[in-house]
């Protein structure tokens, strides 16, 4: 034998053991894409009722979401309502209470103007001979 022939036996060899090195690894491949395809498959089937799920969750916080503005608008409509109805009653109070009690302190300051006018008057008429001039020692005039 010679040494190409030795060579040549070593290189087969070599290409031999890198062939079952390769078959091996696309044998590994095919298994590990194989589980891999089995776990994708339970995900999806564990995931599907989970998505159902969010749906419903989804679909009853939009209806909420509806009822709640819709809550939100009837006391926005009931609070402009009473504001509205305490406007008009203030109205009303101040109509039955406040003009009649305003138009009795106007009487009440005529009756002091009037009496304060005659007590005015009295104390201008001349009493004991003495007149409102002579009462008053200081005045210069």
């Amino acid at each position: 034998m010679s040494w190409s022939e030795i060579f040549l036996a070593v290189i087969a060899l070599a290409t031999l053991v890198m062939a079952l090195i390769q078959v091996g690894a696309i044998v590994a491949v095919s298994r590990v894409a194989r589980d891999a395809q089995k776990t994708l498959l339970s995900v999806q089937n564990d995931f599907r009722p989970l998505m159902a799920r969010v749906q419903a969750v989804a679909d009853e916080a939009s209806k909420t979401a509806t009822i709640a503005t819709a809550q939100a608008q009837k006391v926005d409509r009931l609070v402009s309502d009473l504001t509205q109805r305490i406007d008009e009653t203030s109205v009303v109070v101040q109509q039955a209470i406040l003009t009649p009690a305003r138009e009795t302190m106007a009487v009440v300051a005529a009756v002091r103007a009037t009496l304060g006018a005659l007590r005015d008057f009295r104390s201008m008429s001349p009493r004991n001979g003495r007149t409102t001039d002579e009462e008053d020692p200081l005045f210069i005039g």
